[in-house]
């Protein structure tokens, strides 16, 4: 698929009902294209909202039908009327179409081995014949270590990382969560795992005092809580509580809360928080173009704990309290309780998440000494080491030499049965 013409890189993104997957790929794509600007990125998505976020010139988006799971092998289309099995075999059809035209060089697939429901077997076998390399990128945590060690042995997807893929990039430290060991990989896809660091965009260069005075204006001393939970399709009882622990935070001083509720809460939710917040030092906002230099301005971020959310959290320093949700999986109280065992944030778990439980941890965390002594800093480098990995695999198939892992020989059949890892995840940041 290489050639003379410019290089290539499609990402496949399955994000049919949230905002952190589609961050990640675009911090990639956007890096991608600083690295080499006269290429083209294409990502594959499905997300609702289409291109939610702003990027670089080079990269376009094509929609998929949305889909969604709402419960254990029950997928929805999110607008269509057609049935679930016709809707899988549009998508299944667009992206191999997308494939066989755009030619990509690179294909990043994020997150799902096989895509949603499988959708991406015949597309994949398709690749094993083309000079196009082809990429896993996962979040170090997916769920608990045997929840998914049991539901990727079912699906076939540790034979479909051996089979169809050349790299496999972890955006995470071995030393907070070794994938390999933790999720039993056999040791030919374990061999292909690079871990790259967290991915966050830049912080930015200083805070921004706009921020600050546009809410603080008056209150001199007074504290800035900004509240994040991505988004937002299942925040409702985390802000519900934020605006029940307002009334004990401000006895104990002067404090401006602002909730960025995320796009995805539901309407009805977000006006019943908007009542209850009138006469509130509380700003409640659906979204913000920029939320890291929000999350900068703050004098602390109290957030739930979705991969995005918490990566840029760590990039720019602030004091952090979060609160990770109860499920459907264990990823965000893994993430949350390895963070704070770190010194990087603290922490309040989903079962004890009250108002009087909540005020009181925000106050300990807004009152808190910064620690004397240097904490290990977390590695933020994935949107730069990921970049790099995915120009390592640009350069192979443009130059071309054989990929850096062969992939085994013989089909895997499109008709088992495989799904999706945890596709009820993607309420995640």
């Amino acid at each position: 698929m290489n050639g003379s013409r410019e290089p290539r890189l499609l990402i496949y993104s399955q994000d049919g009902f949230g905002l952190g997957h589609q961050r990640r790929t675009t911090l990639l794509a956007d890096e991608f294209l600083r690295s080499r600007p006269e290429a083209s990125v294409l990502t594959v998505s499905d997300s609702p909202l289409g291109k939610f976020f702003s990027s670089a010139t080079g990269h376009d988006y094509c929609k998929l039908p949305s889909v969604r799971k709402v419960g254990p092998g029950d997928w929805r289309p999110v607008s269509l009327s057609s049935s679930f099995a016709d809707v899988l075999d549009v998508r299944r059809a667009m992206l191999r179409t997308t494939v066989e035209a755009f030619r990509p060089d690179v294909v990043l697939v994020d997150h799902m081995p096989h895509g949603a429901m499988g959708e991406l077997i015949p597309t994949l076998e398709m690749l094993r014949d083309e000079p196009t390399a082809v990429v896993l990128g996962l979040r170090d945590i997916l769920d608990a270590p045997a929840v998914v060690r049991e539901r990727w042995r079912l699906e076939g997807a540790y034979e479909a990382v051996e089979r169809y893929y050349d790299r496999v990039l972890v955006y995470g430290s071995a030393d907070v969560f070794d994938v390999a060991a933790e999720y039993g990989w056999p040791d030919g896809a374990r061999s292909k795992i690079r871990y790259c660091g967290y991915v966050c965009a830049a912080p930015p260069p200083d805070v921004a005092e706009s921020v600050r005075s546009r809410y603080l204006s008056g209150d001199g001393d007074g504290h800035l809580v900004v509240a994040m939970a991505g988004g937002g399709a299942d925040a409702y009882p985390f802000f519900d509580t934020l605006l029940d622990a307002v009334q004990p935070l401000q006895q104990a001083g002067p404090c401006h809360l602002v909730l960025v509720t995320g796009p995805f809460l539901p309407a009805e939710r977000g006006r019943d928080l908007l009542r209850r917040a009138q006469g509130m030092p509380v700003d409640i906002l659906t979204a913000v173009s920029d939320t890291v230099r929000y999350a900068a301005s703050a004098d602390l971020v109290v957030a739930m704990a979705g991969y995005n959310t918490t990566a840029e959290i760590l990039s720019i320093g602030t004091p952090a309290l979060l609160v990770p949700r109860p499920g459907p999986s264990a990823e965000q109280q893994m993430r949350a309780r390895l963070f704070a065992e770190r010194g990087w944030v603290d922490w309040l778990r989903p079962q004890d998440l009250t108002a009087p439980a909540l005020g009181k941890a925000i106050h300990r965390a807004l009152h808190r000494p910064r620690p004397t002594t240097p904490v290990c800093p977390p590695d933020l480098a994935g949107r730069t080491v990921g970049t790099a990995r995915l120009i390592e695999s640009l350069n192979e198939t443009r130059s071309g030499p054989a990929p850096v892992v062969p992939r085994p020989a013989g089909p895997m059949q499109p008709d088992r049965g495989v799904r999706s890892l945890r596709d009820d995840d993607y309420l995640l940041a």
